[in-house]
């Protein structure tokens, strides 16, 4: 038989045949649709790798720009769709963080910033912050001194408490500690008089969390929800260093009965930590019976965390 009559069997590769085909693009669903499931299902992974889970759940949409890429290349229709399912759980997760915040007129506007112990140029951080005006202004891991008095001389009205502290245009009443059981003064409760009535502000820096020590966060951040849920005002703002992610669901122990500002009115996921490159938002503002008009987070020397700010209309 010559090679011009040689009958062949298969197309393609050796061995080949009808029988065996199959969708392009499983490889690309089988790297996708885990994606999928994870994010849709995060809250079922338990204890502490589900807080790191959690913790990472924005990101975790990444992938699949590349995937969706290789199955757009390759034509791969099967997983193309599997990516376009994972990509749509995270858009429903935080798509409508990206939709334009409004702005406007607001009647008072409050910001928080970790000062970061190991802050070289403190003075820097706090002339920063007054540039925005805030009307109330709350400091974790801070220490006093030079930068601290020129807040002072901004402010009317103060109050510190341990390593956090509380700056007001309108007068502070009431200040006391918020008891985090973790040793020394990491929280504090102050009434503020404003000219449209009481505003009650907690500030608050709680326990460190890392992978796989989450025990001290969790203790403190169990005792500021409980003095939260059991305060019958009207009004509350609560500002800090909380070390538990937007997505965290150990946030669920202040929220819904507290509420985001970031969430209701920032654009975009407004990380803040590291401040060089943030890859997480553990700092807030938490608000009830105020609207939220504009919130962000802000770019501050010295600091290894950014600051948040938010605006609100009474």
């Amino acid at each position: 038989m010559t090679a011009q009559t040689e009958v062949r069997t298969g197309r393609g590769r050796p061995g080949a045949g009808p029988g065996r085909a199959r969708p392009r693009g499983v490889a690309v669903a089988l790297l996708a649709l885990p994606v999928a499931a994870l994010l849709a299902g995060h809250r079922l992974v338990p204890g502490e790798a589900g807080t790191l889970l959690d913790t990472a759940l924005p990101w975790l949409g990444l992938p699949l720009l590349p995937l969706a890429l290789i199955a757009l290349v390759r034509r791969a229709w099967t997983g193309l769709g599997a990516t376009a399912a994972a990509a749509a759980v995270w858009a429903a997760l935080f798509g409508t963080a990206f939709v334009p915040s409004g702005s406007g007129p607001y009647d008072l506007r409050a910001m928080s910033q970790n000062m970061y112990a190991g802050n070289t140029e403190p003075a820097a951080t706090t002339a920063r912050l007054l540039a925005d005006r805030p009307d109330v202004l709350a400091l974790e891991e801070m220490r006093q001194g030079a930068a601290t008095r020129k807040l002072d001389a901004a402010y009317p009205h103060h109050v510190v408490k341990g390593t956090v502290g509380l700056w007001s245009r309108f007068p502070v009443s009431g200040a006391r500690i918020v008891d985090l059981d973790i040793g020394w003064p990491r929280a504090l409760r102050a009434t503020l008089t404003t000219p449209r009535g009481p505003l009650t502000v907690y500030v608050a820096h709680l326990g460190s969390a890392r992978p796989g020590q989450t025990r001290k966060r969790d203790i403190t951040m169990d005792h500021l929800a409980a003095a939260v849920r059991a305060d019958r005002s009207g009004r509350v703002l609560l500002l800090g260093d909380l070390n538990t992610a937007a997505t965290d669901r150990k946030l669920g122990a202040l929220v819904p009965g507290l509420r985001e500002a970031q969430r209701a009115a920032g654009t975009g996921l407004g990380f803040t930590w590291p401040a060089s490159f943030p890859v997480t938002r553990p700092d807030h503002i938490l608000y009830r019976g105020l609207r939220p008009v504009h919130a962000a987070a802000v770019r501050t020397p010295g600091s290894d965390h950014r600051a948040v700010r938010a605006d609100f209309r009474f």
